[in-house]
């Protein structure tokens, strides 16, 4: 039991994805069960010892229709949605509620068949978020999300003298890290020169620095201290999370260099009393190269301006100072989405050992023991930082 004098302490029990890559004979609903009933398997624990449920994305009533499908009846919800950020943001809740009382245990899960859809013409892709409120100022000139992605890459370009190949060795070393993932969707290794020389989608981004599109779903179950010692998995606890927003229109962000990273990432260290220089591993969301970029310069890995040149020396690889996105990220191994949540799951993973051929060992062997997990939502709209720890 917790003393008044000490909070009570959160961990993740259990972690899992479903199937992930090409799932072509699921629903979205079926996804997010299989996940949730993975990492309950992973805990340890008795479904009975769920009272807090958070999703997003699915059901007109989310998360209400979700845990109605997965026979849960939760007396803590949340529907957080801000993009690919909202996992880690619910993480936030999530820790926050259980550590006030109002829940003990708390089921993270998601799950998407956004490949599948298309292949099967159940939907197109989207081009925006929508054309209403301050969108309807942007939307009729053609500023999808990858073109305010591409327009920011271009300014750091311009103020910091960040080079196309620099950026894309954010893609190929994601590549190298997915090498040893039985689940990344794309594991052939990939050269600066193929990522250059791919087709345009927008200046400066071909293809290979844009995000892949997968099926796929996972689930993390967060626990109060007390369901620890009943648990099948050494605890990784969770130690401080921040959240912040920034903008909608591109025309509110006052610099287009800085993402709300830099404010979430701030608010994390302060809670859980580390810096940069205590993290052993990156799980940062990575939906185009740059996001990958300047998150590592907003959470202070290096100075601002000097991402380009931290990537370029293979900083991101499993054996590199920083292993960053190390199951190969958005950009090779899955995306169905929203991935927030897959960087939770990897981040837990390693930490507890379990990452297979694709486990990063530190000095002397040792297992790292602290992991970020940032997510990025919307055109750097939103960002959530966890950090994770044994």
């Amino acid at each position: 039991m917790t003393s008044p004098s000490r909070p009570r302490r959160v961990a993740v029990a259990g972690v899992a994805l479903s199937d992930c890559g090409r799932v072509d004979q699921a629903t979205s609903y079926a996804l997010h069960a299989q996940a949730a009933r993975r990492a309950l398997a992973d805990s340890g624990l008795d479904r009975s010892v769920i009272d807090g449920f958070a999703s997003a994305g699915l059901g007109t009533l989310a998360p209400v229709e979700v845990a109605e499908y997965l026979g849960l009846r939760p007396r803590w919800v949340d529907s957080t949605s801000v993009g690919g950020s909202t996992w880690e943001v619910m993480a936030a809740h999530a820790a926050d509620a259980i550590t006030a009382g109002h829940a003990n245990a708390v089921l993270l899960v998601y799950g998407s068949t956004a490949r599948a859809d298309i292949k099967a013409g159940r939907r197109t892709s989207n081009l925006s978020f929508g054309a209403r409120g301050p969108l309807q100022f942007e939307v009729p000139y053609g500023h999808t999300l990858v073109a305010k992605y591409a327009m920011a890459a271009r300014r750091h370009m311009h103020e910091y003298g960040t080079t196309l190949e620099q950026l894309a060795q954010v893609a190929v070393q994601a590549r190298a890290n997915a090498a040893t993932n039985p689940d990344a969707m794309f594991r052939t290794p990939l050269t600066v020169d193929e990522v250059l020389a791919g087709p345009m989608i927008a200046d400066p981004f071909t293809k290979l620095h844009c995000c892949l599109r997968s099926d796929g779903g996972c689930a993390v179950l967060l626990v109060a201290e007390e369901y620890v010692p009943d648990t099948a998995k050494t605890p990784v606890w969770v130690l401080g999370a921040g959240a912040s927003v920034s903008h909608t229109t591109m025309s509110e962000w006052e610099d287009f260099t800085v993402s709300p990273a830099a404010e979430s990432g701030r608010l994390a260290y302060e809670q859980a009393g580390l810096g940069p220089s205590d993290v052993d591993i990156a799980e940062i969301y990575d939906a185009f190269t740059y996001m990958t970029l300047v998150t590592l310069e907003d959470l202070g890995f290096c100075a601002k301006g000097e991402g380009g040149a931290f990537v370029e020396k293979g900083q991101l690889l499993r054996e590199g100072e920083l292993p960053t996105n190390t199951d190969g990220g958005g950009l090779s191994a899955c995306h169905p989405g929203m991935r927030g949540l897959f960087l939770l799951v990897e981040a837990a993973r390693q930490l507890r050992g379990e990452a297979g051929e694709g486990q990063v060992r530190k000095a002397g062997g040792r297992l790292p023991e602290v992991a970020i997990a940032s997510g990025t939502g919307g055109w750097f709209c939103s960002s959530g930082t966890v950090l994770l720890g044994r």
